[in-house]
């Protein structure tokens, strides 16, 4: 491996306790950096570019992995790289059986008016949605089916939190984010940019499928528990229904967001 020197063994190290403090949403909003865990999302990283203050790795756990050629290359490209006994890197990781590899990486989003959307293409945005795997779903789906961007508009889940960079499954690297206080600034934002905004409700009689979504537009999502505010859904351009054939009376917000996406997709591919 290309650590030159021990292994890391010590709890009290200072990269140790920085590990363990990003944890925390607090530490990484201050810290502006948050952690990755695992071969697939860190090479994803890595494969994007993002922006690496450290590979903490292990030996032992990474054995014959491909991954040991990249961060060997990584090191040779200045990348720094610091190695954990086992004990340790099993004892701060975050997953049952670690695989050996992690990265700290330094975490941004964008002001809104910088999220770029095609004339054909779609935004996503989610309004007050607390769940980290739901919101890394749905960074996820959004990333898969050609989404421009995302908006978090008021108190979202941390897109950074580990349950979100886990669902979101290396997406989260290619996926612009961008932040918005309200419904309210969003709204604004909306109007100032020229595109036009979608919202879902049940209580809506057009169907998605008969909807037009061609773009450019943004699909606005609800909080998983009270969906979207009755005042969003009559100032947005265009509400839409998603049917349901049996007793359940909602969709989860990941699953939801999941079939808007695609058909805006869909549309917009025609």
């Amino acid at each position: 491996m290309v650590c030159v020197s021990e292994p890391i063994s010590s709890a009290s190290n200072p990269l140790v306790k920085r590990l363990r403090a990003l944890s925390d949403r607090r530490a990484r909003t201050r810290e502006q950096a948050f952690v990755v865990e695992g071969v697939a999302p860190v090479w994803q990283a890595v494969e994007a570019a993002a922006r690496i203050e450290v590979l903490v790795c292990c030996t032992e756990l990474l054995a014959d992995s491909p991954a040991v050629a990249m961060v060997e290359q990584q090191a040779a490209l200045g990348v720094r790289v610091t190695e954990l006994t086992r004990e340790l890197f099993e004892r701060v990781s975050g997953r049952d059986g670690p695989s050996g590899l992690a990265a700290i990486i330094s975490s941004s989003t964008l002001a809104a008016h910088d999220l770029r959307v095609a004339t054909d293409g779609f935004l996503v945005a989610a309004h007050e949605m607390s769940n980290p795997g739901n919101l890394g779903t749905v960074i996820r789906t959004a990333e898969a089916l050609g989404a421009d961007g995302l908006l978090l508009v008021g108190g979202c889940a941390d897109p950074f939190s580990p349950q979100a960079v886990k669902a979101s499954m290396g997406s989260l690297f290619h996926l612009p984010i961008a932040r918005l206080p309200d419904l309210g600034s969003f709204f604004d934002w909306a109007e100032d940019t020229g595109v036009r905004t979608v919202t879902s409700s049940a209580r809506t009689g057009i169907e998605v499928a008969g909807a037009d979504l061609s773009g450019p537009v943004v699909l606005l999502l609800g909080a998983e528990r009270t969906g979207l505010p009755t005042e969003a859904i009559d100032r947005s351009d265009l509400a839409v229904a998603i049917p349901m054939a049996g007793r359940a009376t909602s969709f989860n917000v990941a699953v939801a967001a999941g079939i808007l996406m695609y058909e805006a997709s869909r549309q917009l591919r025609r």
